[in-house]
């Protein structure tokens, strides 16, 4: 599978781009199905929320609201109670997979209880475009201060890349999350990580990663920041 791991979306060009060339087409003549299932098990999440991502509202649009071809949605709740036989079929046929932020621990949840997290590995021509929770739940862990899902065990998630991801860094709505707050979060990861804004993006293929930015990020090593 071929993921672009961003903080806020498609946000500029850069990505964009990015994005065209993980799916070897257009934008326009790509298939995708959007995945709002993180939205359920955040507390700042909802009907409201999760209706503007799936339909690509502002200020949502940045993923659903790029010019697809198709947009379908896939809601992974849903998914064990109809059989794979129905759902594989959908996922296999889409160019893209764009899965919206929430909760991370809850969406890890569901696409394991749902099967797509087994399925992942098979899709090796499948670009998966991930929005916060949405990329950090590829990583192998979150950090404590971004479980919000009351049932959830631990901050650990899929673990298909080796790093860890602090979205929306410096965001002016999200106080929290300073460059100083994401080296506190780092130390405690006390692994490989990175800090980025919006403008920023994650390109890995082959375990190989690139960033995308327009913006501003920061690359920690066992916690400890780099270049």
């Amino acid at each position: 599978m071929k993921l672009l791991l961003t903080s806020g979306g498609v946000t500029n060009p850069s990505i964009r781009d990015a994005l065209i060339e993980l799916l070897g087409k257009p934008i326009a003549e790509s298939n995708a199905l959007c995945i709002p299932t993180a939205q359920w098990g955040h507390p700042m999440c909802g009907p409201a929320s999760a209706r503007g991502f799936v339909v690509g509202a502002p200020p949502w649009h940045t993923m659903v609201g790029l010019g697809w071809k198709s947009v379908g949605l896939l809601e992974l709740t849903a998914l064990p109670s109809i059989g794979q036989e129905r759902w594989v079929p959908w996922v296999r046929e889409a160019d893209v997979l764009l899965v919206d932020g929430g909760d991370a621990t809850y969406l890890c949840h569901w696409m394991r209880e749902s099967g797509l997290a087994d399925l992942l590995p098979s899709l090796t021509e499948t670009v998966w475009v991930g929005v916060s929770a949405g990329s950090m739940v590829m990583t192998p862990r979150i950090g404590t201060d971004f479980v919000e899902w009351r049932s959830a065990p631990n901050d650990k998630t899929l673990g298909m890349v080796d790093f860890s991801i602090f979205p929306h860094l410096d965001h002016p709505m999200m106080p929290g999350n300073t460059l100083a707050d994401a080296e506190r979060w780092a130390a405690d990861i006390a692994g490989p990580a990175f800090a980025m804004d919006d403008e920023t993006a994650l390109k890995v293929v082959d375990g190989v990663v690139e960033v995308v930015s327009e913006g501003h990020w920061k690359r920690f090593t066992s916690g400890v920041a780099g270049a």
